[in-house]
């Protein structure tokens, strides 16, 4: 389906930036806590990555206290307006 990634992408909203700032930690410290590049989680934190493995995903919330839905959240897909009659 054309443009299916793209839609599929802004429906998933990663709040890394957030959980980031309630810890005082910053994407350095939590490169290396993770084990993960910081340019890989900048890329996360800015919503463009295509894909997150599971480890990933929980060394991060590891290391930032939270669960899965603290850190990644989804928004409705936005609706077809109504056709007009």
């Amino acid at each position: 389906m054309p443009g299916a990634e793209h839609e599929d992408e802004e429906l998933i909203h990663v709040r890394l930036d957030v959980l980031l700032a309630e810890k005082g930690m910053t994407l350095a410290e939590l490169s290396r806590t993770v084990g993960v590049s910081a340019v890989n989680l900048s890329i996360l934190k800015n919503g463009h990555a295509r894909a997150l493995r599971f480890s990933t995903l929980a060394a991060i919330c590891d290391a930032l206290g939270c669960d899965v839905g603290d850190l990644l959240t989804r928004h409705p897909a936005p609706t077809d307006p109504a056709p007009m009659s």
